[in-house]
């Protein structure tokens, strides 16, 4: 197990000097009762503590509540289980059979959980400065393409941001058509803007949803008008 665990030790650019520590903290619970969730517990508070610092030094001129708004995205499970697998953590993971046959190595909050239990396990070893370097290291290449003014927003937002910077009326949404029993009704939405000629619809399981699902295509028609008018703008300056 030691040796194949080198492996991860390499990818994390990190080799402990109490191997049991990484051990369980690739152990499910569902492999024996010494797993790796109290080492998640941890992990979990070194890794937002680090990424607030990380988030603070890059982005000088957000405020709190923007700064927790991306903190929340860049340490939300979609994102740790993306990083887990980069590091092909699923090599790794020690899983119960019956996980092990659900396909668990591939489940995102396993590999999300276990990542951070990575990271409590490394600040136990290491300490606090050698948790934090191994943080950066993943997170430093996702924040340089971090958008400060769109992470973790919806596409509703997003859409009245965008209408509202060009100084245009806010979207209209309309319920155009609703299918299905009371329980488990589709929602159709309609989303107009009309100083741009656009109208697009979009269903959903809730009316919040196809009203989000509308607004994404919204932007996306919005987007594709705005290079069209700038460059209208350009060749009149000449």
């Amino acid at each position: 197990m030691a040796a194949r665990l080198s492996r991860l030790e390499d990818a994390i650019d990190y080799h402990f000097t109490t191997p049991a520590l990484l051990e369980q903290a690739v152990t499910h619970r569902s492999h024996n009762a010494k797993h790796n969730e109290r080492l998640e517990f941890l992990g979990d508070s070194v890794l937002n503590f680090v990424v607030a610092s990380l988030l603070y030094k890059q982005f000088d001129r957000i405020d709190e509540g923007d700064l927790s708004r991306i903190r929340a995205n860049l340490v939300k499970q979609s994102t740790l289980a993306e990083i887990a697998q980069k590091l092909n953590l699923s090599d790794f993971l020690r899983l119960g059979e019956g996980e092990l046959k659900s396909g668990g190595f591939r489940r995102p909050s396993i590999l999300s959980d276990a990542l951070e239990a990575v990271f409590g396990a490394v600040y136990l070893d290491g300490g606090f400065e050698a948790a934090a370097y191994v943080i950066s290291r993943q997170y430093e290449p996702i924040l340089l393409t971090v958008d400060p003014k769109t992470l973790g927003k919806d596409p509703k937002t997003l859409l009245q941001e965008m209408l509202q910077g060009r100084r245009l009326d806010l979207p209209v949404y309309l319920v155009v058509a609703t299918h299905g029993a009371a329980h488990s009704q589709v929602f159709d939405v309609e989303c107009r803007i009309d100083k741009l000629d656009i109208v697009v619809q979009a269903s959903g399981n809730s009316r919040r949803a196809a009203e989000q699902a509308a607004a994404l295509q919204a932007i996306e028609r919005v987007e594709a008008i705005e290079p069209l008018k700038t460059s209208r703008s350009a060749r009149r300056r000449h």
